[in-house]
């Protein structure tokens, strides 16, 4: 059965519960100038007017604002943004929680990303009970730009299957055609759906739910967590296969693997996923994660600043992040983070002293660090987040 009336779904209950998830999420705001504080000023005349739009079928979403991210510390690669108005966020987390109820039951047990009581630990997890199981040959797919590729048509088929309100499909059109602002020229945007809107994620499973049914009636083992995933095979062979099966899927979607970053490896060798690096060895930080925290420490411990508790405050909020991400039962990081802990320490005493020497250690010790400036350390966390599995 598909669903039909979901527009009528919509009250002001609804609308104040997307306006507090857009709050939590935060973000710059659109091409409007206008903030969240500032929607909020006037919040319940802002969402009845906006609730009257959608539900009238007038709604029209205001171009996105691009930005791009560097990919790499080069600076050499960057990934494009696309910022919505506060508005249109809102009017995009409405949609996205009509359509999420309606998809979440369909999606395959090994899709982890973005759907409600999954997680990345999750999915690595089912990798490293995959390869207990004897799947050691991995083909580590990577989507040739995905979110910048994928056809409206292939979106919008993909939500019709399930879906039968007009003006539900008639919305979530306008949101993949509203354009993009880039340095004062407007785009169109004929396809792709923006990393940074509010229901692309949710978009990017509806679709690639085709991909994990369609490896799972073959016998295939994978993961997948968004547009990251990679297939568990027992042999070298079916690897091979499972990469012919997925490009051929992927071209009806009119979408392709990168040859250069997909490759075949093996679980003893190792291989990237979301942030670790896998291996029959250990489970360890994958280094452009590690110089990504480095980067952000450096910035913080400028030598020519004071050393003083409101800093080292700021990188405990630092540290505590990485932790509650990469400190888990599964992680074999403990000398990892023993060594970041020393670097640290290292830079915080340059920022004391003025100088970087081995000998300022005897001058401010670990305990010092733990008992006056209440550091944290990395090592503590990994420790703990194995003893509380016995």
């Amino acid at each position: 059965m598909k669903a039909h009336s979901l527009i009528g779904r919509i009250d002001i209950a609804l609308m104040r519960d997307a306006f507090k998830a857009v709050k939590r999420n935060r973000g710059a705001a659109g091409v409007d100038k206008v903030s969240i504080q500032m929607y909020r000023a006037n919040l319940m005349d802002n969402l009845h007017a906006l609730m009257r739009e959608l539900k009238s079928g007038s709604f029209e979403p205001l171009p996105l604002r691009r930005v791009f991210i560097p990919k790499n510390r080069e600076q050499t690669e960057f990934r494009p943004l696309g910022i919505p108005v506060v508005k249109d966020r809102v009017a995009q987390e409405v949609l996205r929680r009509l359509l999420e109820p309606i998809f979440r039951p369909l999606f395959h047990a090994a899709s982890f990303g973005f759907i409600q009581g999954r997680n990345c630990h999750m999915a690595i997890d089912h990798a490293l009970q995959l390869h207990a199981q004897g799947y050691e040959v991995v083909l580590d797919a990577d989507i040739k730009g995905f979110f910048d590729n994928l056809p409206h048509q292939v979106i919008l088929d993909a939500v019709r299957e399930q879906v039968a309100d007009g003006k539900v499909l008639d919305l979530l059109k306008r949101f993949l055609r509203c354009g993009v602002l880039e340095q004062g020229r407007l785009l169109a945007t004929t396809k792709g759906t923006p990393q940074g809107g509010v229901v692309s994620p949710l978009l990017a499973n509806i679709v690639l739910n085709r991909l994990d049914w369609h490896l799972d009636k073959l016998g295939y083992r994978f993961v997948r967590y968004a547009d990251d995933f990679v297939v568990l095979c027992q042999n070298h062979s079916q690897a091979e296969e499972a990469r012919t099966q997925v490009e051929a899927l992927l071209a009806r979607l009119g979408l392709s693997l990168s040859p250069q970053k997909t490759v075949i490896t093996t679980y003893r060798r190792g291989y990237t996923l979301l942030g670790f690096v896998l291996s029959r060895r250990s489970r360890r930080i994958r280094p452009k994660s590690l110089e990504k925290f480095k980067d952000k420490v450096r910035a913080l411990t400028i030598r020519k600043h004071n050393l003083d508790l409101d800093l080292v405050a700021r990188l405990n909020a630092l540290i505590r992040g990485v932790a509650q991400y990469f400190c888990t039962h599964f992680a074999t990081n403990r000398e990892q983070f023993n060594q970041l802990d020393s670097w640290i320490r290292m830079r915080l005493r340059a920022m004391k002293f003025k100088r970087k020497s081995y000998h300022d250690n005897r001058k401010l010790r670990i305990s010092t660090f733990k008992k006056i400036y209440r550091l944290l350390s990395l090592e503590d966390f990994i420790v703990l987040a194995h003893a509380s599995l016995h």
